[in-house]
């Protein structure tokens, strides 16, 4: 029973850093300093889509299922979790360049946009 949460746990885990991975340059907009942590994130994602490398998170996953005698899945979190609901057909390298290509272009697109808006006010005086 305890494997099983864990591997909820990470699965919740992975969903989070994946829109982190995605869309955290919005939270960027609000807090600037969170930046130190989203583009090295968005950097990882890209590269474990672009060279095909499995995410550690995906493993560990898999290794708590296996320990709570669930089975374990092949591919990816992309492909087992995401993927299988829009692209029935699985996970090609085609469509893994494609989302490292989302990625970077989705984060450039947002950064892009934080820093050409003007910044906001504190109310301090000069």
């Amino acid at each position: 029973m305890i494997y099983a949460l864990a591997a909820t746990a990470v699965l919740l885990l992975h969903l989070v850093f994946v829109l982190f991975v995605v869309f955290g340059a919005l939270l960027v907009a609000r807090r600037r300093m969170l930046a130190w942590l989203q583009l090295p994130a968005a950097a990882w994602g890209f590269i474990v889509e672009s060279t095909g490398r499995g995410c550690p998170l995906t493993a560990w996953e898999n290794l708590l299922r296996m320990r709570a005698g669930l089975a374990g899945y092949e591919g990816g979190f992309l492909e087992h979790y995401v993927l299988r609901l829009l692209y029935p057909d699985g996970l090609t390298r085609e469509l893994q360049l494609a989302l490292a290509a989302t990625v970077a272009t989705v984060n450039l697109l947002l950064y892009g946009w934080i820093l050409m808006r003007p910044r906001a006010r504190t109310g301090r005086a000069p």
